[in-house]
């Protein structure tokens, strides 16, 4: 092949790869690679490697990177990048450590994605070493280095490191601000986060949304929706990750209307359509609002449900009282072939609670691992216990509690003891109590109820063992309560 022919070649598979159909095109792409004699260029694979990071499939830019003899820099750069930015985040370390192995030095471009990737791992002392490295080398002062280590610092929590690094920065752009943002609000300096907020110059749509998710996750909920407003009156149109952070914000505040609204804006502009994590939460948003009605027309109309979207419309219907439907939706859920998870439980024996079906959900309970191959969690068992206490099954209650293979914790066995008072089963109760103390040496209502239930049995001596083993665990009553009736 000429040379003119070969550049026209590679123009046109540059054109394929950054086309609008590449995902399901990369094994086509690879094809022309390897029919005209192209899989041992650098420049291509390079982008070929880029490609498949931007659309998860490092697992393919990996069989490719194996086969290539003689990787340079620019290859190395977009296989670490590639897992930098979707995983497996060690992995860009592996390829790094190759690299240098191979005897080809980093520059600013390795090692802003080597610090991402110990971002993302959380490992604050190996990011501190890729610093240092990038100290030596002189590439500290390149924007994309010094926005890698704020990040680093950030997701670290060490604010105070990652300002440093900030102050020094000549010029910042808005990427590196939502950091700082989003960074003092993890570490809960809300007002710290907010102020810098205010003092952007610019902000996208992800320096609203990281404002507007601080509020709502600390609770500021009139504070969230204020700046959604305000987002709004600015002409900054919301996106999927908007919808989904704004809609639980109007149910606590009552705003229905607003989330209608919400609701509106998202079929209208694709939202609905082209993100399922939108239609789950109005699916949420419509069900804890009781209307379950809108809930189940957005839940029909989502054309690409997973395994979120049955167990949001299944809890729902747990939440608002409609438990047959709940355990109805799970069977058609199984007859579509979707493999439920635990939170799929979770919301199924709630509704079997709610509707009282005993049988049904120890049938559910018994298919869970040896069916479905998911391992029952404290929040399984406690659905059963109450279930089984409702109906007076205390004898089986007490049993599953004593032989689930995790160690049962105190809301458990206070499940059991609630259940117990209902039905007046003492021997039960005074062993479920006996467990709580352990668990709540300081609790002083477990001693209290132990003791009267000694009490109603006329059982002073036991009476007195618990008024002295308070004593020596130094527990004091609360007020309003005696160790005697």
């Amino acid at each position: 092949m000429s040379r003119g022919g070969r550049d026209a070649v590679e123009r046109r598979l540059l054109h394929l790869l950054h086309g609008h159909k590449t995902r399901n095109r990369l094994p086509e792409i690879h094809g022309h690679l390897l029919r005209h004699h192209l899989h041992h260029s650098n420049k291509l694979i390079s982008h070929f490697v880029s490609i498949c990071g931007s659309f998860n499939k490092m697992h393919y830019a990996d069989l490719i990177f194996q086969q290539f003899q003689c990787p340079n820099i620019l290859l190395f750069n977009s296989m670490i990048k590639g897992y930098s930015l979707c995983g497996p985040f060690e992995n860009s370390l592996n390829v790094f450590i190759t690299m240098k192995k191979n005897g080809i030095w980093p520059d600013e471009f390795t090692l802003a994605p080597l610090l991402k990737a110990c971002s993302n791992l959380g490992h604050l002392s190996l990011g501190q070493t890729v610093q240092k490295q990038g100290l030596v080398l002189g590439f500290q002062r390149f924007g994309s280095v010094r926005i890698g280590l704020v990040e680093l610092y950030s997701n670290c929590g060490r604010m105070e490191d990652a300002r440093k690094v900030f102050d020094e920065m000549s010029s910042r752009d808005v990427i590196v601000w939502n950091l700082m943002v989003r960074g003092y609000c993890r570490i809960g300096k809300v007002e710290v986060g907010f102020q810098m907020f205010r003092e952007m110059d610019e902000r996208n749509i992800v320096s609203w949304n990281t404002m507007i998710a601080c509020f709502a996750e600390s609770g500021r909920y009139k504070d969230a929706l204020g700046l959604f407003n305000e987002m709004r009156n600015g002409g900054i149109e919301p996106d999927e990750a908007t919808v989904v952070t704004i809609l639980p914000v109007c149910r606590r505040l009552g705003e229905v209307d607003l989330g209608r609204w919400i609701h509106s804006l998202a079929q209208s502009n694709g939202l609905l359509e082209n993100f399922v994590s939108v239609s789950n939460a109005l699916v949420d948003f419509y069900c804890k609002s009781g209307d379950l009605e809108s809930a189940f027309l957005v839940f029909r109309s989502t054309h690409k449900k997973n395994v979120i979207s049955w167990n949001t419309m299944i809890a729902g219907l747990a939440w608002n009282g409609k438990g047959e439907l709940g355990v109805g939706l799970f069977d058609e859920m199984i007859n579509e072939g979707v493999s439920p998870n635990d939170s799929t439980f979770v919301g199924v024996l709630a509704c079997c609670v709610h509707a009282g079906l005993l049988q049904r959900g120890r049938d559910l309970f018994q298919s869970m691992l040896e069916k479905h191959a998911v391992e029952p969690k404290y929040e399984h068992y406690g659905s059963m216990v109450d279930l089984l206490g409702r109906y007076g099954c205390l004898r089986e209650a007490f049993d599953l509690i004593q032989t689930m293979p995790i160690k049962p914790n105190s809301a458990l066995w206070g499940a059991l003891l609630s259940a117990c008072q209902t039905h007046g089963h003492t021997e039960i109760a005074e062993c479920a109590v006996k467990e709580l103390i352990s668990l709540e040496p300081g609790n002083s209502g477990n001693y209290v109820l132990l003791s009267n239930i000694y009490a109603e049995r006329g059982d002073w001596d036991e009476v007195e063992k618990v008024r002295l083993s308070m004593r020596e665990n130094n527990v004091k009553k609360s007020a309003g309560q005696s160790v005697v009736r």
